[in-house]
C-alpha cells in the first residue's frame, strides 16, 4: 500500500470517528467526560467555520491536519468498547446512507463566539493603551 493510500485511509477513519463521537455523545453508557470533550470535537468538526480559517498559509491547515484527528483520537480512546463498537456501526450506516457528515450549527456559533471573545479581548487590552 502507497503513501497516498495510507493517508487516504486514515482520513476516511478520522472522518468516520468523527461522526462515531456524534452519536456517542447520545449513548447513555458514555461516560460525563467524554461526552463533554466529545462535545467540544464534534462541535469544532461538524462546525462548517475553522477556528482557523484554511487561507492563512500553514496554520490554516495546521488545526485539519494535527489538532482535530488528536482530539478524535483522545475522545475515542475515552469510550468504552462496546459503546464504540455500537457507535462506530451506527456512524458507518449514517455515511453510506447520507454520503456526508452532518453540520452543527452549535459548532459554527461556538467558533464566532470564541472569534468575538478573542476580539474583544484584544479591544479591551489595545483600548487603555491609546
Amino acid at each position: 500500500m502507497n503513501v497516498g493510500a495510507k493517508l487516504k485511509a486514515w482520513a476516511k477513519r478520522i472522518k468516520r470517528d468523527g461522526v462515531t463521537l456524534w452519536f456517542a455523545g447520545k449513548h447513555p453508557l458514555t461516560p460525563w467526560f467524554a461526552k463533554a470533550l466529545g462535545l467540544f470535537v464534534v462541535a469544532y468538526a461538524l462546525s462548517p467555520i475553522d477556528l482557523i480559517p484554511d487561507f492563512i498559509p500553514v496554520l490554516g491547515y495546521l488545526d485539519d491536519v494535527i489538532l482535530l484527528p488528536v482530539l478524535i483520537w483522545l475522545t475515542v480512546k475515552l469510550l468504552p468498547p462496546e459503546v464504540l463498537a455500537e457507535c462506530r456501526i451506527k456512524a458507518d450506516e449514517w455515511m453510506q446512507m447520507e454520503g456526508a457528515k452532518p453540520r452543527s450549527r452549535f459548532g459554527a456559533v461556538l467558533i464566532v463566539a470564541l472569534w468575538l471573545a478573542a476580539g474583544a479581548a484584544l479591544w479591551f487590552w489595545i483600548e487603555p493603551h491609546m
